[in-house]
């Protein structure tokens, strides 16, 4: 393996701002569709980096930004509790991560396995990306949530379809560096066609100071919101494994022994507890990072300090967050068509390669019953208003899935099957 450990201080910061351009599409994506702020997500994605490297003694090359996984809820926890109190639940969720790290400090990683085999992970995954599905057709046709038309439909379209076809092709045909940046490729074109069609506000980019303070939210605990928004940490709890894992098969190491899973994940939780005590989104491993990794076969973890660092100065920039702020529904829409469905792919590819027969009742019992209550919208409780209690979509289909699994007779099932384990 090729050690890269004493690079040259000028290729470890070139090296660095490769990596956050590589994930910096997916980074600030996250917040504009959530209604957050930009500048925030790419101070808490530095400022989570940082932290995890101090906790993991800067022995892994992995970059913490923004997690997909929590789009659904944070949108509507936002709507139901307001920004101050969905923040509560980020950096409850971040607690939960934390709580895992001691956990499989004490009791080794059996208990996850058993807690979170992939009959659950699976469907959990396919809601989280389905649920959304809605949502990205009506912002590519230019439309709010509720169906109302913020962009006339024809130009909406001229402007979603290149957006996402340029991600797409990119995707696939995409060579070397640039395979790994389809969003910004995407955003690229679709802003441009935005621009030609005269919908980009250009008022606010150029009001905007050109140095500012991110617009940062203190948090705000209510019990609710909460127990809305914790029960999605378990998935991306699990995709951060599958991420240690992964970035370990790069460069040879086994991570999960050195510095030790209970680390990575306690690391994982501290960075997302920070973003939500500061109004930002919750953090996870990136895997284009990791191919941006393999690619490069750059395995220094300086050269994420480095990454976290320019992401951190970029946050001060006011003209740039006006900017990403700008960019208008359906280019973003034409890319969520894509990247929702992906979400949903990787979840079905969680149920195929580890085997799991959905012609045992027990199996198509889970699939089955956490794809509907994650996606049709069942509700358990009184109502979703600020003095009643109530689960629903991805949080209420996390939580079915694990009480089934535990519940139903031959939940150790998974460990017979080629390749189990919870790893996506």
């Amino acid at each position: 393996m090729q050690d890269e450990f004493n690079d040259p201080l000028w290729r470890q910061i070139i090296s660095g701002a490769q990596m956050l351009f590589v994930a910096f599409g997916a980074l600030v994506l996250m917040p504009l569709i959530t209604g957050l702020d930009p500048n925030v997500a790419l101070f808490t994605a530095g400022l989570g980096t940082l932290l995890f490297q101090i906790v993991t003694r800067r022995q892994v090359p992995v970059f913490l930004a923004s997690s997909f996984a929590f789009i659904t809820p944070i949108i509507l926890a936002k709507g139901q509790f307001g920004l101050a109190a969905t923040m509560g639940g980020v950096m409850a969720a971040g607690f939960v991560y934390t709580f895992l790290g001691f956990a499989v400090k004490l009791k080794g990683t059996g208990f996850i396995d058993r807690l979170l085999p992939p009959v659950v992970i699976g469907p959990v995954i396919i809601s989280i990306g389905l649920a959304m599905a809605p949502i990205a057709a009506h912002m590519a046709m230019g439309r709010a949530e509720d169906g109302s038309e913020l962009i006339h439909y024809q130009t909406a379209m001229m402007i979603s379809m290149p957006a996402l076809l340029t991600t797409l092709i990119v995707a696939v045909f995409g060579k070397g560096i640039f395979r790994l940046v389809p969003i910004i490729a995407g955003v690229l074109v679709g802003f441009g066609m935005a621009f030609y069609f005269g919908v980009v506000d250009t008022a606010k980019i150029a009001a905007a100071p050109w140095f500012a303070m991110p617009h940062f939210t203190a948090p705000e605990f209510n019990w609710q919101a909460i127990l809305f928004i914790v029960p999605v940490a378990l998935a991306p709890a699990i995709e951060h494994i599958g991420g240690v894992i992964a970035v370990g098969s790069v460069t040879g190491r086994d991570y999960l022994k050195k510095p030790g899973l209970h680390r990575t994940l306690f690391g994982d939780g501290i960075a997302t507890t920070a973003a939500g005590l500061l109004g930002g989104p919750p953090n996870t491993t990136y895997a284009e990072v990791t191919g941006a990794v393999m690619l490069t076969k750059n395995y220094n973890p300086k050269i994420m300090t480095w990454a976290a660092i320019f992401a951190i100065s970029l946050a001060f920039v006011g003209k740039f967050g006006a900017l990403l702020q700008s960019i208008p529904v359906p280019v973003m829409g034409g890319i969520l068509c894509l990247l929702f469905g992906s979400i949903a792919a990787v979840g079905m590819n969680t149920l195929i390669r580890h085997q799991v027969d959905l012609s045992e009742a027990r199996n198509l019992v889970i699939v089955s019953v956490t794809l509907v209550f994650g996606i049709g919208g069942v509700l358990i409780g009184t109502g979703m208003g600020p003095e009643d209690f109530g689960l629903k979509g991805i949080a209420l289909c996390a939580i079915v899935a694990i009480a089934l699994n535990l519940i139903l007779p031959g939940n150790d099932s998974w460990k017979h099957k080629k390749g189990g384990g919870p790893v996506i």
